[in-house]
């Protein structure tokens, strides 16, 4: 059976019997049918105040990854199956995870539901409009970007310039020919011609915003601080001056609060927010991760793609900012990935290769190595597929074991919570053996010091090369009291550096180039870009929309 076919035949528990099992009663839940419901602000306030102290929280476990390749790892499978093997050995859990976005799903990645028989349903309702919070996000995003060309063409009391305006429009879907765009053509009253760009939603600084904000006075201060330009003067113009931020706010109410699933085993689980780590912050909705730890005895969670990118930003920018602590990181991998960072090509994964997997571990080493600098004890999840051979896993176990990480074989995709009890009684040792957390910068580092640290001991460079504009802009935010914020790096995925092309690891003394910066004021980061990355995807010559179907009765086909 295809993932979909699992998910469709799985018999759900009502959202309301779900909740229940984790203290929540229908009169704290706003229903969007019988499986999905939103947590209702007063519940939310509960758990905020409740998570404030240290004894009403959780052990919280961030899921994570090595670098991924062509052959698919499974991280979002491993987390719910880890969730589910938590409950199968006596352990409370909940499960907060990031929401789909529609460009992935109808581009090259899929779906993000899990696989297999560790999978969050309704599995096609997630995978889509869900309840909606990213085309909330789309339109607050666009409302912003209206609004701004408005004030140009209304007079333009604030004198902002034009050709100074960061805000770019989005849109949930790879769209590579809105990339750059020239707007306000036509007649004098279809507005001021400039340059603009889009990105995909799931970048926007609203995005961040929503996923970094607890309540909604915090998000309308968010919003007012979003830095839009420059006036002719070269003063800084924040959204706050247009008097709009309240209209953002009505059009978010409903997005900033916490969606509530379940797994196909009826482990809770709240996902909201945050896809795209590679060129966003990648992580869940603070308030989903609240949800999870005041509910559960062990909250486990996931970060975007890799620990270079996922997890770092997990580190470095949510627990930073809201006094987060993990007790436990699982850093998941796969016989077939490994072969793949060694130089094997996909159609040959299948055929047992122990060197290829000793040289490709170089990457997992990296990962270990890195979750060690942060403080957090960390334990590496084998993802079985059907052609690992038992020589293959066991060397993975070694080089494991003798980089300072233990390792677990996990059959979640196939046995579900059953498949992963191995693991979630390794990771309850580690919880309960406590972590020395730390940051890996400190916030009075300068940017240009920050982006060199991360270059240097995350990603291995030797040496870090800014571009003239880029060096020019980072003095001009420190000068204007943002030399304080976290780095988000936006660079590729495909690698620990910012080469696409480089496997495995990457040989120490590069130089990590750095062509531009832009500041999010509101969301509390600098994003650097780094190499050649984007923030609006292109669809590949042949996208997964292209194997995506619905009959009479609604039923959805090849989604994942």
């Amino acid at each position: 059976m295809t993932d979909i076919e699992i998910a469709q035949a799985n018999v759900m528990e009502p959202i309301s019997k779900v909740a229940e099992g984790i203290g929540i009663g229908e009169a704290d839940l706003d229903f969007y049918g019988k499986y999905k419901a939103k947590i209702t602000y007063s519940k939310l306030n509960e758990y905020l105040e409740k998570v404030s102290r240290p004894s009403g929280r959780g052990h919280l476990v961030l899921v994570t990854a090595m670098t991924p390749t062509a052959a698919g790892e499974g991280k979002s499978t491993v987390t719910i199956a880890l969730g589910d093997g938590l409950r199968k050995i006596g352990k409370k859990s909940v499960i907060a995870l990031r929401e789909p976005s529609l460009g992935p799903c109808f581009g090259i990645k899929g779906g993000a539901c899990g696989g297999g028989y560790a999978q969050v349903v309704p599995m096609e309702d997630i995978n889509l409009h869900f309840t909606g919070d990213i085309h909330a996000i789309t339109a607050a995003n666009n409302l912003m970007a209206a609004l701004i060309d408005n004030h140009i063409q209304q007079g333009n009391e604030l004198g902002i310039d034009p050709r100074t305006i960061s805000w770019k429009r989005c849109v949930d879907l790879n769209d590579r020919a809105l990339r750059n765009v020239i707007i306000g053509l036509g007649s004098r009253i279809d507005g001021v011609p400039r340059e603009s760009h889009f990105q995909i939603s799931v970048a926007s600084e609203i995005m961040a915003i929503v996923c970094l904000s607890k309540t909604i006075s915090e998000l309308k201060e968010r919003v007012s601080n979003i830095t839009i330009g420059q006036t002719y003067g070269g003063r800084t113009v924040t959204f706050g001056e247009l008097k709009c931020t309240g209209s953002i706010a009505a059009l978010l109410k409903d997005a900033i609060r916490p969606n509530l699933v379940q797994t196909l085993e009826h482990t809770p689980a709240f996902i909201h927010g945050g896809p795209f780590a590679n060129i966003a912050h990648g992580c869940n909705s603070i308030n989903a991760t609240v949800c999870a730890l005041a509910t559960g005895d062990y909250a486990v969670t996931e970060a975007g793609f890799a620990a270079d990118l996922g997890a770092e930003k997990f580190f470095d920018i949510k627990c930073r900012k809201n006094g987060l602590s993990p007790d436990a990181v699982v850093i998941v991998a796969t016989a077939r990935a490994l072969k793949m960072h060694g130089g094997v090509q996909k159609q040959d994964l299948s055929k047992e290769n122990l060197a290829a997997i000793e040289k490709g571990f170089e990457n997992v080493r990296v990962h270990i190595e890195n979750m060690a600098k942060f403080g957090v004890k960390c334990i590496v999840a084998v993802n079985r597929f059907i052609s690992d051979t038992e020589a293959e896993l066991d060397l993975i176990k070694t080089l494991s074991e003798k980089n300072g990480s233990g390792a677990v074989v996990c059959e979640g995709w196939g046995k579900g919570g059953e498949g992963a009890t191995e693991l979630a009684k390794r990771v309850a040792e580690i919880c309960e053996g406590g972590s020395q957390f730390r940051l890996i910068y400190p916030d009075d580092a300068s940017l240009e010091d920050k982006i060199g640290i991360l270059a240097k001991e995350i990603y291995r460079a030797g040496s870090v090369e800014i571009d003239a504009r880029a060096k020019k802009k980072l003095a001009q935010y420190q000068a204007d009291g943002y030399g304080n914020l976290p780095i988000c790096m936006a660079k590729t995925q495909n690698s620990i550096s910012h080469d696409k092309s480089v496997l495995g690891a990457p040989k120490p003394g590069y130089a990590f180039p750095v062509r531009d910066v832009q500041l999010y004021s509101g969301a509390g980061f600098v994003v650097v870009f780094a190499g050649d990355i984007v923030d609006m995807p292109g669809l590949p010559k042949a996208p997964s929309a292209m194997n995506i179907d619905v009959d009479d009765n609604g039923v959805i086909s090849g989604l994942f």
